[in-house]
Order: structure tokens, then sequence, then C-alpha cells
């Protein structure tokens, strides 16, 4: 699972994910049962719910944060590295980059540029925390990230405060850092969409694309570069890596910082384009959805995207079951046994995978066929 392989047909890919959804809808039916509620209706009321054009906006804009906590996490996948830090990562980031922002004017785009970049600085430097740590004294990432995460939530507290670099909001208690300017915000995508035909009720996120051309790179990179193998086969095997002259601690490091960078850009899209500002409210614990969506997804970019499509959808038609009598807290069950079914039927096709394999090469051999010949 962690380094992105899986069933090799076709059938196997798309079935096995689905007939795992199904299961983990077909439980969480029978819990909406046991609470005393219609699972069809309820079921249907979601359903409902959740494609209405004002859920579709907010359904977008959650998966686009989503994606990219997923991509940050399977980075360190791709090594065999857990990055559990994502969520301190890309909070400390956004708060920094924030007050950042909204201490300096720079006309457009150079503004956004210099909040994204700084976040992603940010990210990668507490996550080269870790790396560094493991590389030198053999620390656990899981361990270090862990305490970096409560570290970084310190740091937050004692820096958010109206006499460091927030400010409070007058008739609220809230406290938040400076706005950022109307020249470093990124604007709505819906003058784009509107142009093309599609005219949505909400502001969808106009960094939306970053986390499109995130996911492409991601893809190229991994798949199609010198860096992207040696990451893979570092994570395989790290005597194997040194002999093919290529260092696994460097690697855990480059790694880990390269997780931390896109982890910083995971609160940019509501940090310029719908907040301005780094507040008490600001949205907290996506760096652990993304563990969970980058598992669902496989660790692969279109995987990923239908993994936070799915959340997001989960998260949004949560809201309604309220209303028909069924506690949301169902649909937090429901996304456990989706990972857990997907992890269990995809151990079960693989092993069925290997099976037909053995009994094909069996076949073959008491037919005399030259495995060799036909192969070439």
């Amino acid at each position: 699972m962690l380094q992105g392989l899986g069933p090799r047909g076709l059938a196997f890919k798309i079935g096995a994910p689905l007939l795992a959804l199904l299961i983990s809808v077909l439980i969480a039916a029978l819990l909406m049962r046991l609470s005393g509620a219609d699972p069809v209706s309820s079921i249907q009321s979601m359903i409902d719910y959740g494609t209405q054009q004002s859920s579709l906006v907010d359904i977008v804009n959650r998966a686009t944060r989503y994606y990219l906590s997923a991509v940050a996490v399977a980075i360190g996948f791709r090594m065999a590295l857990l990055n559990i830090g994502v969520d301190g990562q890309y909070r400390l980031a956004a708060m920094l980059s924030a007050a950042l922002g909204g201490a300096l004017t720079l006309p457009a785009p150079f503004g956004q540029l210099l909040v994204i970049v700084a976040a992603m600085l940010i990210g990668g430097l507490w996550a080269a925390i870790a790396g560094i740590l493991k590389v030198t004294r053999g620390v656990s990432e899981v361990l270090s990230t862990i305490m970096l995460n409560a570290i970084a939530t310190g740091v937050i507290a004692y820096l958010l405060n109206d006499k460091r670099l927030a400010e409070v909001r007058p008739g609220s208690n809230n406290v938040a850092t400076p706005k950022i300017p109307g020249e470093g915000r990124v604007g709505p995508l819906n003058g784009f969409l509107s142009s093309i035909g599609i005219n949505l009720p909400g502001d969808v996120y106009g960094l939306l694309p970053l986390a499109i051309v995130v996911g492409i790179v991601f893809w190229v990179v991994i798949n199609f570069t010198r860096f992207g193998f040696d990451l893979k086969v570092s994570g395989l095997s790290a005597s194997a890596a040194q002999a093919s002259g290529v260092s696994a601690k460097r690697m855990i490091v480059i790694t880990m910082v390269l997780s931390g960078a896109v982890a910083g850009l995971i609160g940019m899209p509501e940090l310029l384009g719908a907040s301005y500002e780094y507040s008490l409210n600001f949205p907290a614990g996506l760096g652990f959805t993304g563990i969970t969506v980058a598992l669902l997804g496989r660790n692969h970019p279109l995987g990923i995207a239908l993994a936070a499509l799915l959340f997001a959808f989960l998260d949004q038609s949560s809201d309604v079951l309220q209303d028909v009598g069924v506690p949301k807290e169902i649909v937090g069950v429901m996304q456990g046994v989706v990972v857990l079914t997907v992890a269990i039927v995809y151990e079960l096709v693989r092993r069925w995978e290997i099976r037909l394999q053995q009994r094909s090469v069996a076949t073959e051999l008491a037919t005399g066929h030259d495995l060799a010949k036909e192969t070439a």
C-alpha cells in the first residue's frame, strides 16, 4: 500500500474500491438502522443535499484542501515515510505567511507569490527537522512529526496574540493576523466558469488550478524522472539505493522537505481566496484527513482526487443527517470503514491475483510451454 502498488488488471483496479465502497455503505446503513433511522431515506437525503449547486461548491472547495493534504502525505508514502506532521506544517505555514502577507503590500502577482512561496518554505523547513532527526539520530519520523505538531500548536498559540503577530477583531473574541490587502488576494474561478457556461451560486477557490498542477507534477516526477525512481528505490531498500549510487539518507531529507512544502500549500486556497487572515477559526485537522485520503486513493493523483471528492461529499452531506434524526457522526464511521474495507479488499484481491498467476504458470509448465520465449 505504501508504494502505491495494487492489482494490475483494470477490472481489479476499478472493482476493488467500488466493492469496498459498497461494503462501507451497507455497514453505514446497518448503523443507521440500529440508531432507529431509515437508511434508504437517510442516504437519499444525503445524495439530494450533496448534489445541490451550493453544496457542490463547498464540496469542490473542501476537496481542494483535502487533495493538497493527501499529496503531501503521498510524497512521504512513496518512500515508506509516514509524515504525520502535515497538520502542524500547514497550520504554521499558513499563520506565518498570513502575517507576512498582511504586513506587506505588493502589486499582483508578487503579493500572492510571496505568500505562497513563504508558506512552502516554512512547511518544508519544519518538515526537514523530522528528516534530519531520522538520518542523524535514528528518530522515527512518526514520533518526531507528532511532537512537531504539538510544538507547532504551541508556537501558533504564542504568536497569534495581539501583542505579537495578531490583533483582536472588534466585537468578538477572535484573534487574527492583519487582513491581506486586495492586491495579495486570489479571486474566485467563477468568472472563468461562467465564460464556459457553468454558473454557480458560491465562490470556487481561485487556487483550484494550483492543486491540479501539484497533482500533475507529482505524477510526472514520481513516474517519469530519475528522482522519482531514486525515491522509490530508497524507500524499498536503502542498501539497494546505496549500491546504485543513491544516498538514502539524503533522499529522506529531500522527501520530507518536499512533503512539507506541499503541506504549506494546504491553507493557501482558504487564506488567499476566502478568509484573507489566519484566525482561531482557520480550518484545522486537514493533515490527518490527508492521510486517510492518500490511503484511499492508493497514492495515485487521480485516485486521491476521487477520494478527496468522496470525503468532501460525505462531510458536506452529513449536515442534513441531523434533520432526519441520524447522528452526523455516522459519516465519520463511514469514512473510517471505507478506508478499512479498501485495505482489506485490495489485500484479498492481491492474493487472488497471485493465485491466478500461480495457476497460470503451473498450467503452462505442465503443457511444456517455453515461458521465456513467450514472454519475449
